[in-house]
């Protein structure tokens, strides 16, 4: 029997609910809206934050649930996922250390629109939305920079409906591991691997399509030389050839 191929993909978990406070004040000083603020702002911020440990799989919050926090990555993956009318999930995003999610909404009485879950062992910074909203009031620039990220969100959701409806499942997917590669790649091998355990289906969930037609695509793939691949991971191998299948149609 052939061996399987060890996923090259770092699996190990971060011990939960620990950041460190170097940790947190890089994290924070990241965040798009709290960049560029001096050390003593951040650690006045960081005094409202909490640590919050997640296992892999955990969900953080449920689509529906009142949106009452606000959390930033700083270890670890997080998907966010929406329920569809059929019953199967959409696979939005994944958020790597860094990125944000959770309550931005300056009003009260707001559900949150999506599922958050733990993809890996993951350590937030998590913020009531009440004590988010006086951070903003005491930094007037940040709350600007927060306005226009969640106009930028709803436009990259629209092109998300869009790519979903007007794409071949060929194409979606290799858009979709293009924009992963981007995001999450690094050099493996002579190709770009996209480091975090990825499943069939969490690419059918991000691709609107079957399981079964994600394992065909991406053996069809492999079978072309545009990636390797086995259990849990990709990694792509032949990038322009990639990108005239995402382009093509």
């Amino acid at each position: 029997m052939k061996a399987r191929r060890k996923s090259p993909v770092d699996q190990t978990g971060i011990e939960s609910q620990f950041c460190s406070i170097d940790l947190r004040l890089k994290i924070l000083g990241e965040l798009p809206f709290f960049h560029g603020l001096s050390s003593q702002a951040l650690e006045e911020i960081n005094r409202h934050f909490v640590e919050v440990g997640y296992a892999a799989g955990e969900v953080i919050y449920h689509a529906g649930d009142p949106a009452r926090r606000f959390y930033a990555v700083a270890d670890g993956k997080v998907k966010l996922l929406q329920h569809a009318l059929s019953g199967r999930n959409v696979l939005l995003d994944i958020l790597i250390p860094g990125e944000f999610f959770g309550s931005l909404s300056p009003r009260d009485a707001m559900d949150y629109p999506d599922t958050a879950q733990a993809q890996t062992p993951v350590c937030a910074l998590s913020i009531n939305s009440a004590e988010f909203r006086t951070t903003l009031d005491r930094y007037p620039e940040a709350a600007l920079i927060v306005l226009d990220l969640m106009a930028n969100r709803l436009q990259a959701a629209n092109e998300n409906v869009f790519r979903l409806s007007s794409m071949e499942a060929e194409q979606r997917i290799a858009s979709t591991l293009l924009k992963l590669g981007e995001k999450l790649g690094r050099s493996h091998e002579g190709g770009i691997l996209i480091d975090l355990p990825l499943s069939r289906d969490e690419l059918a969930e991000m691709t609107g399509t079957t399981t079964e037609t994600a394992s065909r695509t991406v053996s069809q793939f492999q079978a072309k030389g545009l990636i390797q691949g086995g259990r849990q991971w990709i990694a792509i191998t032949d990038l322009d050839a990639l990108k005239s299948v995402a382009q093509s149609g």
